[in-house]
């Protein structure tokens, strides 16, 4: 005889320790199990389980919408500046300076280095918006200019902790 045979012929390995450990009744007084009850404790597990997925997958799902938002936001950045990159300009735009944008009366666009208040409040055409030339090429609207830049302080408190490290 085997000994798979011997212990389903009641001859093989028996638990040995404390009745509480084993993994099947010991004593014909332990309860019976109920396959009702066991059928309940999976239904309960699924039912757990499925709602700690559904909890991530929202999540995902919000980050996912929020990077949508993201890429718009870039794209929609991207094509302004474009745009603006399009607009005439009888003069070399070097980074970092401030540039006024105007629209003609025929909706072509234009930068003059002059601002509305250059003007004395009557420029010749419909001011549009000032930005500055950034080094990266991009634009900046020169109202945003006055936002602190938050990804700006949090660099440079990074490279302080850096330097203090060394």
């Amino acid at each position: 005889m085997t000994d798979d045979t011997k212990r389903y012929q009641g001859g093989g390995e028996r638990h040995g320790g404390p009745a509480r450990t084993s993994p099947y009744p010991v004593s014909r007084l332990a309860g019976p199990i109920d396959l009702v009850d066991v059928a309940k404790q999976i239904q309960e597990a699924d039912k757990l389980l499925s709602t700690r997925a559904n909890s991530k997958l929202r999540v995902i799902a919000d980050q996912i919408r929020s990077l949508q938002e993201e890429a718009k936001g870039v794209l929609e950045e991207a094509q302004r500046d474009q745009d603006l990159h399009r607009a005439r300009c009888n003069f070399e735009r070097r980074p970092g300076k401030i540039y006024h944008l105007y629209r003609k009366a025929d909706d072509s666009l234009y930068f003059s280095m002059l601002s509305p208040a250059d003007w004395n409040g009557e420029p010749p055409d419909t001011y549009v918006d000032s930005y500055r030339l950034e080094a990266d090429m991009s634009w900046t609207p020169v109202a945003d200019l006055e936002r602190p830049d938050d990804n700006a302080e949090l660099i440079q408190r990074l490279l302080e902790a850096h330097r203090d490290d060394d």
